[in-house]
This record gives C-alpha cells, structure tokens and sequence, in this order.
C-alpha cells in the first residue's frame, strides 16, 4: 500500500503507526461482523468496503463472521444473502466463521468469570434490572444477589446451561460497577436464558450470549487485531476491553480447547476496538425496522425492490458494486456522523456506467412517425457505433424504415422559447438518419396527436451532400417495424423528503414515500434487446441507464428497470 494511491484516514493513520512500532507484529486482521437478522443495506457497505480495504491495502486479511448470538431473529436466509451481497461487492473473506461456533468458549469464559468473582447468576426480572440500573444523572443499586458464592453461582450457571430454568428466569451478569458514569459498565447481563432453536446450532444451547460480551471474545479468538465498528459502541469500548481483560484467551488456553478440537485456527490476539461515523444517506431510511415494516406491509415490493436501500435492491435496481465502492471511498472515513446526499452516489452511478454501459436506443413514450418521402416497403441498415467514447465496444447494425417510434416528449404542437425538437413545419434531426422535415399531424377524436408525417431530407443523409448542414435539435428513435415491445420500469427515489425519519411535522416516514418512485410503462426497444442478458446494463440514449431485470427479464417478456437518469433531475428540481 501506498500513501499516494490510497485515500488516508484516521483509522489508516493509525495501522500505519501499528506497523511502524511492531504491534501484532506488522499483522493486520479485520473482520465484517453481520448480524444474519437482515438484508444489508447501503451502509453496511460502507463497513465492508472499510474492513475488507484495511485487510487488502496492508496485505492482510478479513473474516466474515456472523455475529448470530440472538436466535429469536435470525434465519439462514439472511445468512446466504450477506455472502451473496459481500462477493457481489467485489470482496472475499479468509474465513467464514460464526459467534455460535464459539458457543462452548463464551460458556467457559462465564465460568471463569464467576471463579474470579468477576460474574454472578441474578434473578430480577428484566423490569427490575431496569429499575435497578439508575439514570445518567443517578447511580444504580446492587442487585439483591450480587454477593451469592462462588459455589452457588457455579451451581446456578450449569443449571442454566443444562436447560433446568424458564425463559428469563435468570441472567448472569458481570460485576462490575453499578455507580459507573457509563451505565454500559453497570453489571451488564452476559448471558439470558432463551430455549429457542438456532439456525447454526439447533436446540443444543438454552442460553445464548449477549452481544457485547461475545463480540469482543469472538475478534480475540479469531486474532482480530483492529476492531473497526460505528460510532454508537464508542460507549461499549470500556466494556469490551474489561471483557478482554478479565478473560485473557492468550493466557488461558484451556478456555479455547473446543475450537481446536472443531480444528479451527486459533491465535487469539488482544484486539483493538476503533470507532467510526456510519454511513448516511439522505431520502432513504436504513432502520431494519422501518425497512421490515415497508416490506410487510407491502409498501414495496420485497427486499430486493429497486428502491429499497438494501444491497440486494441497489443490485436489482443496476447499480454496479464499482459505484458503490467508490462512493464510500469518496466519502470517506472520519468521526462525525454526517448525511451524504444521494445525488452523490447517484453521480457514481452514471460515472461507471459511462464507461461500462453500450449504447441503444428505446422510447419509453412512444409517438408514431412515418416517413412519407419513403417507399411503403423501405427497408435499410445503418452503422452505428455501440459506445461513442471506446472503439472497443464495436459497432452494430440499426434497422431504419418509413415508419418509425419516437419519443412523444420531443414533439410539441405549440413550440415554446428554447425548445429545439419537433414542431409543426420544424426540423430535427433523426440520430445518425438525415434530417426530417413534420409537415402534418394526425390526431385522435379526442384532438390528441397520434401520428406525425414527416419527410426526409435525402442530401442530410449520412454521406450526403448536406449531412452537415448545421441544426439545433437531435431526436433518437426506433424503427417501428422491427423494434422490440418491453416493460420499462422507471424507478426512483422511494421518499420525497430529503428527512423521512423527521417526525417533527407529525408526519411518520410512511406519510412522505413518493408515489411517483414506480412507474410501468411500455415501451419500444431497438431490436437485440430482448436477448440481453439479464443484470446487463445498457444507455438508452438521451434517456438514462436502464439494465435487465436479474429477475423478470426474458426474451420472450424483456423488463428493464431505469437505474438512474442521465443528469440528476432532483438537483434540478430544488434549484
């Protein structure tokens, strides 16, 4: 790695000094830690694009680790999807690994605790231990049981793993100050009863973890060396280090017998918890339960709708994972939460797909045009070129004929100043055909136009002798006889409101979604297209970005969803 083609930070700024004094002895070891409770979305990204670019820059390594530690949530759907998300962003872990295949170890660990006076079985209720816990302002009280034997709670613990308890009768907890400022420190339950079956380990454990005292012991078993995680833990650190040092793997490696007989690597490290602002985005919301309820309650269709935040929505939506990637690294990695505008990923967006999408022409708003100047069977192919930046891309053949689609937003019957495209008596220029003269129009009963008559200019033809010949305004179109029927999807942003989560107003997020951010409509595709293959993308000239549905998409029934506009409208829009 070099300081030259990498973007510092604070947390790069502090590996380089590690390596500098020897730390972990040069090692780098990160890891992306995922609840498998959830689709990942948009600012989980930016934690992968962090962990797994620490790992790649200093020649180390990342682990994906799934923090499955609450069985009540989680599901080995979520579980596949993150895998899928994770290599779908261009990454690859070292390992895989999971906080329950270290289930053995956390209850090793209570034990020891326990033999240190460090952890004690409590019986409050969970409303009690609220009661108890005190204020930020107020201490919090001991707990009745706080002083039981080493004996009893030995004896206590072991029953709780052998199942003999109901649900929440009893916590163990650690012991350590119930006075702390940080009421993180006030004897923190490390672990509950919950007799519900996981999706790792079956039915064989009745209690589970809590998720702050597995976390810190699953990065030291793994030999994580820097413990990368957002801003709402900077108040947990003090817990994650006393867990660290009341437990010390390193010294006690009968703590860790079962992951070696389970013959998985063990080099336990004491690891370094870093915090960083999380990633933010406006005209979004990334609570998982806020975007649980859109999906419940059929607001949208699914998790992977292309409005949805998710990574599985932006990949169906036909954002490249490149985009994405960039757009975190752009943004940045510092310790002031902040809210990034979505126009700026959206920017991304385009800027990859500039270079990576071939060209094509599509009317989403169809306006017949027939040529009256051309014999009722005319029929020719022109040349074009697939992208008009890369010679690489090659070119192709474009059907052309007397009858033609184009779109009905580049014809006004009633020109007004600025508007430079098809008007009564007016002339364009059709995409690499000639110039065309409308000379009348044909309208419906209802006085609607449903048809222009045009003529073509033969000397304004490719080759000809005015081809040249200077005009303002530049149509596409697609030849009416050989184009291709589609359903084009024309997606945009789920909310309305830069804020959704500000209720100030009285209003909920629900109240500000954009009823305009899903629009289906028919549309005609220059011929090839149905044989594009799913998740490509392609630029419907003068229209935006639009790729294959990964889902609905065939050849029999083509579906594009837009991925996103050629400029950005929104921008537009505000000013």
């Amino acid at each position: 790695m070099t300081e030259a083609t990498t973007p510092t930070n604070f947390i790069r700024q502090i590996v380089i000094a590690d390596q500098a004094s020897g730390k972990h002895a040069g090692v780098v070891k990160t890891r992306f830690p995922p609840e498998p409770n959830g689709y990942l979305h948009l600012g989980h990204a930016k934690s992968i694009c962090l962990n797994f670019g620490i790992a790649r820059d200093f020649s180390g390594t990342c682990n994906l680790r799934f923090d499955d530690t609450n069985p009540s949530r989680e599901d080995i759907e979520f579980v596949e999807a993150i895998r899928d998300d994770v290599q779908w962003l261009g990454f690859e872990w070292a390992e895989q690994r999971h906080a329950s295949d270290y289930f053995e170890v956390f209850y090793r660990c209570g034990l020891k605790l326990i033999e240190d006076g460090k952890a004690f079985v409590c019986d409050l209720s969970a409303e009690d231990v609220r009661t108890y816990r005190g204020t930020l302002t107020e201490p919090g009280r001991n707990s009745p049981f706080r002083e039981r034997s080493v004996e009893e709670n030995l004896d206590l613990f072991k029953r709780m793993r052998a199942g003999e308890f109901a649900d929440g009768a009893r916590t163990l907890r650690a012991k350590i100050d119930m006075a702390s400022g940080n009421i993180n420190m006030r004897d923190p339950a490390i672990f509950r009863i919950r007799k519900l079956s996981h999706q790792n380990t079956g039915d064989a454990w009745p209690i589970y973890p809590m998720y702050d005292y597995a976390h810190c012991i699953s990065d030291s078993i793994e030999g994580i060396t820097h413990s990368l995680c957002t801003l709402e833990f900077e108040d947990h650190r003090p817990l994650y280090d006393w867990c660290l040092d009341q437990i010390d793997l390193l010294a006690n490696p009968q703590l860790a017998e079962s992951i070696v007989a389970a013959g998985l690597s063990y080099a336990p490290r004491r690891p370094q918890q870093i915090e960083f602002a999380r990633g933010n985005l406006d005209f979004t919301v990334m609570s998982k339960r806020k975007l649980l309820a859109l999906v419940q309650d059929g607001l949208v269709d699914g998790w992977d709708d292309p409005r949805m935040p998710t990574l599985i929505g932006a990949r169906r939506r036909g954002f490249p994972a490149a985009a994405i990637r960039t757009f975190w690294e752009r943004a940045g990695i510092s310790k002031q939460n902040s809210v990034i505008e979505y126009g700026v990923l959206e920017g991304c967006v385009r800027e990859v797909l500039d270079g990576t999408a071939a060209r094509r022409m599509g009317v989403i708003n169809p306006l017949k045009l027939v040529l009256t100047n051309l014999a009722d069977d005319h029929s020719e192919i022109l040349d074009f070129p697939n992208h008009p930046k890369n010679d690489d891309f090659g070119r192709r053949n474009v059907s052309f004929s007397r009858e033609l689609w184009i779109e009905r937003d580049d014809f006004l019957e009633e020109p007004v100043k600025g508007f430079h495209r098809l008007v009564p008596g007016g002339e364009v220029r059709l995409r690499g055909a000639g110039i065309i003269r409308c000379e009348e129009l044909i309208k419906d009963a209802d006085g609607e136009v449903i048809e222009l008559r045009c003529t073509l200019d033969p000397d304004t033809r490719p080759g000809g002798d005015t081809a040249n010949r200077k005009i303002k305004g530049t149509i596409h179109w697609v030849d009416a006889r050989t184009a291709v029927a589609a359903e084009v999807r024309l997606y945009d942003r789920l909310f309305d409101v830069a804020d959704p989560d500000d209720d100030s107003d009285g209003k909920t997020y629900r109240d500000h979604l954009n009823p305009q951010s899903r629009r289906a409509v028919e549309a005609w595709l220059e011929r090839g297209l149905e044989d594009a293959a799913t998740e490509s993308v392609w630029q419907f000239e003068r229209l935006g970005y639009f790729v294959a549905d990964r889902h609905d998409h065939s050849a029999a029934q083509p579906v594009f969803n837009r991925v996103v506009t050629l400029r950005d409208t929104w921008a537009r829009a505000v000013k």
